[in-house]
């Protein structure tokens, strides 16, 4: 597992003043928060509520993994199509509060669909009901996971990136290379072949599940069901934010997301219905902070 280095305070974007001052001023206008720290808010409640409440161009990266409508804990079965409508809804919010050269991470995974399809992967559902411009589908790719009889065990869920302005984005390659390369020294006409600092990391990303039970869990697991590895929220973070930019989770969940923000000097905001969740992500991200303190 990847341990987050946060990033020194003389490293930090010179906008970090004015990052913070959006910050502070977006927590004011959503009101009390369940808990907060210098870079970070959690908030109880629906997101949808919470977002309207925000004005337009507000949040520079938008992170999250909502409800599959599957039947976990946290969520309800609805049908199909009002599961669409809704996330129709919140991702309209989402692009009408992102900046204009902002992102949205969507982690997403697949639906039965009666007597039409047993997986389907959920953006088939939702591809013409998003106003964002789809940059790239990532693949998930993962060792652990349930096993199947009648069917290929599923290894794999879907990270899409959109952007709001396909001609201008954030996208830091140079953070996220990949310096397990092969053959790091190879030389062409006298000169490397390969970047020094790694190579391109893909579209497919192998990151290990936050995995759970006897003597197979993760060193991060916590008592959330779905739970993002730190791994992956390192990743889209430093790939797709900058410094001091402001990150929305409108499903916070565990709270996966608002740690590694705060951890790589972002300012992160969360949103969550469930008052345990709220609890569990605030313990979680407080004890990173003061176990790891800034630089």
């Amino acid at each position: 597992m990847t341990v987050l280095q946060p990033i020194a305070e003389t490293d930090l974007s010179p906008n970090d003043e004015a990052s913070r001052a959006r910050f502070e001023g977006l927590v004011d206008l959503l009101g009390k928060p369940f808990a907060r720290g210098d870079r970070y808010a959690i908030f109880q409640g629906d997101c949808l509520d919470f977002m309207s409440e925000l004005p337009d161009q507000t949040i520079d990266l938008s992170f999250t993994s909502p409800p599959y409508n599957i039947g976990k804990e946290y969520e309800k079965i609805v049908p199909i199509d009002q599961y669409i409508d809704w996330c129709a809804k919140w991702i309209g919010q989402l692009h009408r509060i992102a900046t204009s050269r902002g992102a949205f991470v969507l982690n997403v995974g697949y639906v039965a669909i009666e007597d039409r399809a047993r997986s389907i992967p959920i953006p088939y559902l939702l591809w013409n009901r998003i106003a964002f411009f789809l940059q790239q589908e990532i693949v998930w790719n993962y060792g652990a996971g349930v096993a199947a009889r009648k069917a290929l065990s599923p290894r794999n869920e879907k990270l899409l990136w959109y952007v709001k302005d396909a001609s201008d984005y954030c996208f830091n390659l140079d953070d996220i290379r990949d310096p397990n390369v092969a053959y790091p020294n190879q030389k062409k006409n006298g000169k490397l072949r390969c970047n020094t600092l790694g190579k391109n990391p893909s579209d497919v990303w192998q990151i290990a599940k936050v995995t759970s039970g006897a003597n197979r869990s993760s060193s991060e697991r916590t008592k959330h069901p779905a739970q993002f590895p730190l791994d992956l929220c390192d990743r889209v973070i430093k790939g797709f934010s900058n410094k001091s930019d402001l990150v929305l989770d409108p499903f916070a969940g565990s709270g996966s997301s608002l740690e590694a923000s705060a951890l790589l000097q972002r300012f992160a905001i969360g949103f969550e219905v469930r008052k345990d969740y709220c609890a569990l992500a605030a313990e979680r991200v407080r004890k990173a902070l003061s176990v790891m303190p800034l630089l």
